[in-house]
């Protein structure tokens, strides 16, 4: 099943693009009173619920999902191939995609943690791809974009050989960035959500990794004649690194959709203030901030993704000025909480 649902001008060709439907939309838009009680805030902080897309646990990969595994069914995929870290979410929601299209999915592990607990090895995402049926492979570089694609294109190639039609979603920039434009049709459905809950927003924070969710955020909302500022937080590239993958997806996502790039350097604003200690791995004020926004909202979050950008969010609550309300993008990854129970029960 394909549908589109995008009309607006303003989003170029957006609509003439395949598209699977995977998720009903929207997700909510809830108000968190409790979290901004316990920041000591009275400006309103809402949750965008990604988490909730429906499919297999839900995520902000959903989103992205929807563009590539539409184009996987008009070329007449049978298999999709994707690379990732061991707790890939990106990973699991393509095989739980796959399986709900009918295709088979292979998943590459690459070594982006350096953690041997059993747990991160065998729980989480990836006792959920395990009983999905993919078939599991394993690179042992965790810092090489080219090289896990080059060989996941090896793996496609076996694939034609046996028979099959391999769809492959690329890691590395330099691809069309379909996936990009599940967010900027969420961009969209936000906007519509702020207009029909009279929302005036100061700022919208979302997490920040391979660039898809946060330039197509972004994008979209720029777009559609919108100024509200975004920061993203960053989860595995430092900000001198990330700025401009933002700014070139950007660019990329102009080219695809063939209409004018509305993003200025300006627009683009990443923190890589709560990376550390690195991708995958989570300082105390992450943990404190999953803990936080558990026992106040009861709102599950992850220590890789978006247990950081909640504590980007929660530090720019504390020590905000003005009225305006504050949103934060939650994209998901709660299967990953049982990857890193000794971090999170520490």
């Amino acid at each position: 099943m394909t549908e589109t649902g995008i009309t607006d001008p303003a989003l170029g060709r957006l609509a003439d693009l395949p598209r699977a439907v995977l998720f009903r939309a929207p997700t909510h838009l809830e108000v968190m009173p409790n979290l901004a009680s316990a920041c000591g805030t009275s400006r309103p902080l809402l949750v965008k619920r990604d988490d909730l897309t429906d499919l297999a646990f839900g995520g902000n990969k959903v989103r992205q999902l929807e563009f590539y595994l539409g184009e996987a069914q008009a070329q007449g995929a049978d298999t999709v191939l994707i690379t990732g870290a061991v707790q890939s979410n990106f990973a699991r929601l393509t095989a739980a995609g796959a399986r709900k299209l009918g295709m088979d999915c292979h998943i590459q592990w690459e070594e982006r943690v350096t953690k041997q607990d059993p747990r991160y090895r065998n729980s989480g995402n990836v006792l959920i791809e395990r009983i999905l049926g993919a078939t599991l492979h394993f690179y042992p570089e965790g810092e090489d974009e080219a090289g896990a694609d080059r060989r996941l294109g090896e793996i496609a190639d076996e694939l034609r050989q046996a028979g099959r039609k391999p769809y492959i979603i690329p890691l590395a920039p330099g691809h069309a960035p379909l996936g990009a434009l599940g967010y900027v049709v969420a961009a969209q459905e936000l906007l519509q959500q702020i207009d029909e809950t009279d929302l005036c927003v100061d700022e919208i924070f979302v997490a920040s990794g391979s660039g898809a969710t946060h330039a197509g955020l972004l994008f979209g909302l720029r777009a559609l004649g919108s100024s509200i500022p975004v920061t993203g937080i960053c989860v595995r590239r430092d900000a001198a690194a990330q700025g401009p993958r933002i700014s070139q997806r950007c660019v990329e996502i102009a080219e695809l959709l063939q209409i004018e790039n509305s993003v200025s350097a300006e627009d683009v604003v990443v923190t890589d203030a709560f990376l550390a200690p690195g991708y995958g791995r989570a300082s105390e004020e992450v943990i404190e901030a999953i803990r936080l926004a558990a026992r106040t909202e009861a709102l599950m979050l992850d220590p890789v993704y978006s247990g950081k950008t909640m504590a980007g969010f929660i530090s720019a609550a504390k020590r905000a000025e003005g009225e305006g309300a504050l949103i934060v993008i939650h994209t998901g990854g709660t299967p990953g909480i049982f990857a890193y129970e000794d971090d999170l029960t520490a």
